[in-house]
């Protein structure tokens, strides 16, 4: 058994075949070993689907092992562990963080659906963003019971998502201070600098204060909002989901601001205007359906319908992309909104990372008719509707 931290740490980040060059593991090391054995010893899951077979450790009951069901054996011998157990050794065993990475490889890298499907995971996991993408994408498959179990990390996620976007969309939206003085009094205006600059004479040496006789203020200069519409378009095929989660709460926080009329549509080949449901976006996000072609012309097409004066109207469009529907249309269609003043963004992904894969050439074709195209977080889609909107 290896004592050497830095040869430990190598033996578990390289499996058991690492363990004649390593060392084998002992104790808490062991622990980790197997529960990590557990998951990437089923091998690289693209080769897997490929019929490309690799060793590692076999899954237990829950048949998370390999798909023909074949006993697979490591160094440290076959593994019983079930998703629940395995979930609990993960949260005793490693840190945080950690514990997200395994979660997220878990759902994302090997599909493993019970841990979003089987009511005793459910009972135990953290919510996270990651869980919550596979609700999303899994929830067609759960029964009354689970789905139930699965809101709370609906809401759990939703909750934390809406409380940090809320603050930022306050900030873009609250207006800058000037340096003009105001006859408003009021505490978060106080002029401190000019204030201590004016009492200055009022200073008592032997109490060592100033005493205040006339305070200042500043004023407060604001963005006008007034009848402004912003038109959330939102593919929910199964690649944006985490843009569909991001819309969702964004249209919520938006929809509050005086002056600003919100609407939120999805669409694949189909569209659905979610406008009635924006300020749950819990429940919203239940109601989407996952998956599907794409039609984005046709969504253009009727978010078109709703637009009321296009020189106040922003209009994003968030997809990949990959039009499945008349691509000539879809870019005649962004021309001439552009063209009557409005304000055409189009947003590959709009979530916290804004790293997607899209086609390109019809992002091109679309920036080209008069789109503003590129990828956002909810914060700078945010700040790009106020600095729009204050002109």
């Amino acid at each position: 058994m290896t004592t050497d931290p830095g040869l430990e740490r190598w033996r578990l980040i390289l499996g058991a075949p690492a363990e004649s060059h390593c060392g084998g593991l002992a104790g808490g090391a062991a622990e980790q070993g197997q529960a990590l054995d557990w998951l990437y010893g089923r091998g690289d899951p693209e080769l897997t689907r490929r019929g490309v077979r690799r060793g590692g450790l076999r899954g237990g009951d829950d048949g998370a092992g390999d798909p023909d069901g074949s006993s697979r054996e490591g160094g440290t011998g076959p593994s019983v562990l079930t998703t629940v157990d395995w979930l609990d050794e993960v949260h005793r065993l490693f840190p945080k963080e950690t514990i997200e990475r395994l979660e997220r490889d878990a759902v994302e890298r090997y599909e493993i659906l019970d841990v979003v499907t089987d009511p005793a995971v459910l009972e135990r996991i953290e919510p996270n963003p990651t869980l919550l993408r596979a609700v999303l994408r899994t929830k067609h498959l759960m029964n009354p019971e689970v789905l139930a179990l699965a809101r709370r990390i609906v809401e759990a996620v939703v909750r934390e998502l809406t409380e940090k976007l809320a603050t930022e969309i306050r900030q873009a939206f609250s207006g800058t201070r000037s340096r003009r003085p105001s006859r408003f009094k009021q505490a978060r205006n106080f002029d401190f600098r000019r204030t201590i600059r004016a009492n200055l004479g009022n200073y008592r040496p032997d109490e060592r204060r100033i005493y205040i006789e006339e305070p200042h203020f500043i004023s407060r200069t604001r963005r006008h909002l007034d009848q402004w519409q912003l038109i959330l378009l939102v593919d929910q095929s199964g690649s944006m989901v985490g843009s569909v989660i991001h819309s969702a709460v964004t249209a919520a926080c938006l929809w509050s601001l005086p002056g600003l009329k919100t609407h939120l549509v999805a669409f694949d080949t189909d569209v659905v205007d979610l406008t009635s449901d924006v300020t749950d976006p819990v429940e919203l996000l239940m109601k989407v359906q996952l998956g599907g072609g794409t039609d984005i012309a046709r969504a253009v097409g009727y978010g078109a319908t709703l637009i009321e004066n296009p020189r106040r109207t922003i209009f994003v469009v968030i997809s990949d992309f990959y039009e499945g529907g008349d691509d000539g249309r879809l870019v005649r269609s962004v021309r001439e909104l552009a063209q009557q003043g409005t304000q055409v963004l189009g947003l590959a992904a709009l979530d916290e990372d804004a790293e997607p894969e899209f086609d390109r050439t019809m992002a091109q074709r679309l920036a080209d008719a008069g789109a503003h195209v590129g990828a956002m977080t909810p914060g700078r889609l945010a700040e790009f509707v106020a600095e729009r909107i204050g002109r």
